[in-house]
């Protein structure tokens, strides 16, 4: 089906792909030992588009309240803010679907065909794409509108969502250790902050490990963070060893009998194989102070970024073996689709998605919840 359309749009997204990349001159050392000059670099306009993005808040006064209160959650308060946050998708999806029937038009090739080009736009992906396709012309018969056509894609989608659904599991190792990687600019200190907030507002004792050493900046918004949640942090001074630090952060775990580490990483440009090497020497640290730790690798995606958060996850998966998702940014963007094309492409869980700057607006992934979000 309309295969030299779905070869001109996928080098498309590939040339689109290679755009999004962050520009060589972005930072990638962790000590300016081993890189001379990236320090120069990195204060002058390496982490430009990263600073935009993390720039630390001011130090929180002691006089006045919280600007972000770990708040009770409200019944149903997260899916209004879910369902705000896909409101682009979903309207892309719902006017244009419904338009794809204006003049009494039935399902054929050239409705399909446009209903492909809908579906990639939303960034569910070529691939992911052709199965839905592929579902709704076997049923072409039964489909006379839009509203048949939505609750068709409905059922195939949340299919797609729950192949492999995490498993929950009681977590009983302690400390239980999650290291936390990704890009520059996609939340990740921000989403460790909240993670930590909500272990603390539990009753768990959380200690957070600042191994993103290479900004200053890095470690002086976990630091805010820790302060904000009422949590521990281990931190050493700018540029030391990564693997240093989260040794040290281990270490510290275990004494004080904590429940939970997050470890904090640069931010990595995934397709530099050199600071790959250097999330691999921070997990080989960790494991050898702690035997069986990291318990969880967490990747930061930025759902804006579409389908090459997708190209991240795949790479990052074959460095450092990714065990779960965080899905970011999902408020405002017309691509929340990629969520889809996550879950139906790689064997990696989508573990929490992200819709707003608030604590409670990070949430565990829900597959039904999410498909009557966006639809």
């Amino acid at each position: 089906m309309a295969l030299n359309w779905f070869k001109k749009k996928k080098d498309k997204q590939e040339a689109a792909a290679v755009t999004e990349q962050a520009p060589d001159n972005v930072p990638e050392a962790l000590n300016a030992e081993d890189h001379p000059g990236d320090e120069a670099l990195d204060q002058n306009n390496g982490t430009a588009s990263e600073n935009k993005e993390n720039e630390p808040a001011p130090a929180p006064d002691p006089t006045e309240p919280d600007p972000e209160p770990d708040l009770p959650e409200k019944p149903g308060g997260f899916f209004k803010r879910l369902k705000s946050g896909l409101s682009k998708t979903r309207k892309l999806l719902s006017t244009d679907i419904n338009d794809l029937f204006a003049g009494n038009r039935k399902i054929d090739d050239e409705l399909l065909e446009d209903l492909e080009e809908l579906l990639i736009t939303s960034d569910i992906g070529v691939q992911t794409t052709q199965d839905l396709i592929e579902a709704i012309s076997k049923r072409s018969s039964k489909i006379s509108g839009p509203d048949e056509l939505k609750a068709t894609l409905k059922e195939k989608i949340l299919e797609l969502l729950s192949l492999e659904p995490p498993t929950p599991r009681e977590i009983t190792d302690k400390p239980h250790v999650i290291m936390v990687i990704g890009v520059n600019g996609v939340g990740k200190t921000t989403t460790i902050g909240k993670l930590a907030s909500r272990a603390a507002s539990s009753g768990k004792k959380v200690i957070l490990v600042a191994a993103d050493t290479f900004r200053a900046a890095a470690i002086e918004q976990l630091d805010i963070w820790s302060q904000r949640a009422g949590v521990d942090i281990i931190k050493h001074k700018e540029n030391s060893d990564p693997a240093a630090v989260s040794y040290d952060g281990i270490e510290a775990a275990v004494a004080r009998n904590a429940d939970m580490v997050l470890v904090d990483t640069a931010g990595r440009i995934h397709t530099k194989v050199n600071l790959m090497e250097e999330l691999k020497k921070i997990k080989r640290t960790i494991s050898k102070k702690l035997p069986g730790a990291p318990h969880e690798v967490l990747l930061i995606l930025d759902a804006t970024t579409g389908q090459n958060a997708l190209s991240q996850a795949k790479l990052f998966n074959d460095a450092i073996e990714v065990t779960g998702i965080a899905l970011t940014k999902l408020d405002g963007t017309a691509k929340g689709g990629i969520a889809v094309s996550i879950c139906s492409t790689l064997e990696i869980p989508l573990k929490y998605i992200g819709v707003g700057e608030k604590i409670e607006d990070l949430q565990e992934f829900d597959p039904v919840q999410f498909v009557d979000a966006l639809f």
